[in-house]
C-alpha cells in the first residue's frame, strides 16, 4: 500500500519547500519531492535559486567584488597590494560550499518540521478517490498518495533558437556559474538580471564583456531614470552594450563562439568570444510531470493555469512560483507557497503583486517596488516625484560608493507612495522599507517624518521622501 499524505509538494525550490514547511506547521501530514542532485548524487533541495541561481550568483558576485575593490579601490584606503591574483577554482569552490550549506539547511528544516522528503522526480500517475497517486522516480522508486498537491516545479533557461546550451561554449545560468577560468572575451545575450550579474562577475575578473540586447532600450521594466543612471555606471566600469540587435547565427564550430547579428542601424556585425552566456528569459518547467494523466490544464506558454488563489483546474491541486503566471522571482514563489498552505487550512493567504520588490545585485545595485514614472504617465496618474543622490549621503561617502539615488513617486492628491526606485549601494536592503510602507498604504510624508539613523544609507530614503514635498535637508 502506498504512503498516504494530506499534502504532497512536487518541487523543493523556494516555493516548494516553504509551502511544505508552512503546511506542516498548520498540522498537515506533508511530503516534499525534489530531484536536484549534488555532485555526489545526493539530494540538493532549493531548486534553481539555491543550486544555479540566486545563491551561487551572489557568492560569485561577492568574490568578484572583493577582487575589484582590491584591484581598484584599496589604495584609496591606504592599503597597498602587490602581485594580486584570482584563483577561479577556489572562488568556484567557495560558491559550491555556500550552495551546499543552503541545501543542507533546507533538508534540516524539512526534517525539523516533520516533512517527509523523497529524492526523485515527482509526476502524476492518476486521480484516485479522495486525491491523487504520485509516482516518485529516483534511486528508490515509490508511489505515494496525496489528498492535495502543490506543484512548484520552477522554470528552465530559455535557449536561443539554433544555439542549444552545451554548457561549455554556449552557457545558461548553470554553465555561467561554472566557468573554470576567466575568459578573455565573454559575450552575453540579454541584458536582464542574469546577464548583468554574470557579465559583472567576469568583467570584474578581467574579461572583455559585450552584452547584446534585442530591445531598443536598457532595462525597460525599471524606471527610466534608474536605467539611465545604471547604464552610465556599467559602461564606465567597462561593460559594452549593443541594443536593438537581431541574432541571425551562433557558430560554435571553432575554438570559441562567433555571433552574427544585425545592429540597430541594420548593419550586419560579428562578435567573436570565448564563451557566450544566453540569458533571454526562462520557461515554465512541467517536464515529466505527466499532466495529461489527470487533465491538468496548461496555457500556450506551458505554464500551469491557476486562478488568483493559485488553484488549478483540478480539485485539490495548486501551483506556485515560476511554473505559473506572474514574475519569476524566488520571493514571489515563497509568498505563494505560504499563501496556498494557509488557504488549504481555511485561512486567508496574502500575496500582493503590487508590492513585490525587484532587485539586481550588480554594483551599483538596482531595486524597485511599485510603478515606474513611465507607467504612471501612461496610466494618466497625477503624481509627485522626489529624488535624493547618494553623493550627498555621508555614509555613502564614507563607503566610497556614491553612485546613484533614491526616487519616490507619490500620488499628487493623497501623497500615497506609488513606487520607490533605487540605484546605488545596498539598494537590495534599502528597498524593504519601501515595501513595508507601500503594504501599509503609507504616504511619502510618513517616511519623511520617521527618524532614520545617522550616518546611514537609509537617510537617502528619508531625504527622497522629503524631496516629494521639495524640502530636502542635505541637498
Amino acid at each position: 500500500m502506498s504512503k498516504q499524505f494530506d499534502v504532497v509538494v512536487i518541487g523543493g525550490g523556494p516555493g516548494g519547500y516553504i509551502a511544505a514547511i508552512r503546511a506542516a506547521q498548520l498540522g498537515f501530514n506533508v511530503a516534499c519531492i525534489d530531484e536536484w542532485k549534488n555532485d555526489k548524487g545526493g539530494p540538493a533541495p532549493g531548486g534553481t535559486c539555491t543550486n544555479v541561481g540566486c545563491i551561487p550568483s551572489k557568492a560569485l558576485l561577492q568574490s568578484s567584488e572583493h577582487y575589484d575593490h582590491a584591484s581598484h579601490h584599496f589604495a584609496e584606503h591606504g592599503i597597498g597590494l602587490s602581485n594580486l591574483s584570482i584563483d577561479v577554482a577556489k572562488m568556484v569552490g567557495r560558491k559550491n560550499t555556500v550552495v551546499k550549506q543552503n541545501n543542507d539547511g533546507i533538508l534540516f528544516l524539512l526534517k525539523k518540521n516533520k516533512v517527509s522528503f523523497f529524492h526523485g522526480r515527482g509526476s502524476f500517475a492518476k486521480a484516485v478517490e479522495g486525491g491523487y497517486e504520485i509516482n516518485v522516480a529516483g534511486a528508490a522508486a515509490e508511489v505515494i498518495t496525496a489528498k492535495q498537491v502543490i506543484l512548484a516545479t520552477g522554470s528552465n533557461a530559455r535557449a536561443l533558437p539554433g544555439a542549444a546550451f552545451d554548457e561549455d561554449k554556449v552557457l545558461s545560468n548553470d554553465g555561467a556559474l561554472r566557468i573554470g577560468a576567466v575568459p578573455a572575451k565573454l559575450g552575453v545575450i540579454g541584458s536582464g538580471v542574469i546577464g548583468l550579474e554574470m557579465g559583472s562577475v567576469w568583467r570584474r575578473l578581467g574579461a572583455d564583456v559585450t552584452i547584446l540586447e534585442a530591445l531598443p532600450n536598457f532595462l525597460g521594466a525599471a524606471d527610466e531614470g534608474v536605467a539611465k543612471e545604471a547604464l552610465k555606471a556599467f559602461t564606465k566600469q567597462g561593460l559594452k552594450f549593443q541594443f536593438g540587435v537581431a541574432i541571425s547565427k551562433v557558430d560554435t564550430s571553432g575554438d570559441g563562439v562567433v555571433v552574427t547579428y544585425t545592429d540597430a542601424k541594420g548593419a550586419e556585425q560579428q562578435l567573436a568570444v570565448d564563451k557566450l552566456i544566453v540569458s533571454i528569459g526562462r520557461v515554465p518547467n512541467t517536464i515529466g510531470l505527466n499532466p495529461e494523466a489527470v487533465g491538468l490544464k496548461l496555457d500556450d506558454r506551458g505554464a500551469i493555469v491557476v486562478d488568483a488563489d493559485c488553484k488549478t483546474n483540478l480539485p485539490g491541486v495548486w501551483a506556485v512560483g515560476d511554473v505559473v503566471r506572474g514574475p519569476m522571482l524566488a520571493h514571489k514563489a515563497e509568498e505563494e507557497g505560504v499563501a496556498v498552505a494557509e488557504r488549504m487550512a481555511g485561512q486567508h493567504g496574502h500575496v500582493n503583486f503590487a508590492t513585490i520588490p525587484w532587485v539586481i545585485y550588480t554594483s551599483p545595485e538596482i531595486a524597485w517596488v511599485g510603478r515606474t514614472e513611465q507607467q504612471l504617465k501612461a496610466d494618466g496618474v497625477a503624481f509627485k516625484a522626489g529624488q535624493f543622490p547618494f553623493m550627498a549621503n555621508g555614509r555613502a561617502r564614507a563607503l566610497g560608493d556614491t553612485t546613484g539615488f533614491v526616487k519616490f513617486l507619490a500620488d499628487a492628491t493623497t501623497d500615497e507612495i506609488l513606487g520607490v526606485h533605487i540605484v546605488g549601494p545596498m539598494a537590495s536592503e534599502l528597498i524593504s522599507e519601501a515595501v513595508v510602507a507601500m503594504e501599509f498604504k503609507a504616504s511619502a510624508e510618513d517616511i519623511a517624518r520617521i527618524c532614520h539613523a545617522h550616518p546611514s544609507l537609509s537617510e537617502a530614503t528619508k531625504e527622497a521622501a522629503l524631496a516629494v514635498d521639495k524640502r530636502t535637508l542635505n541637498f
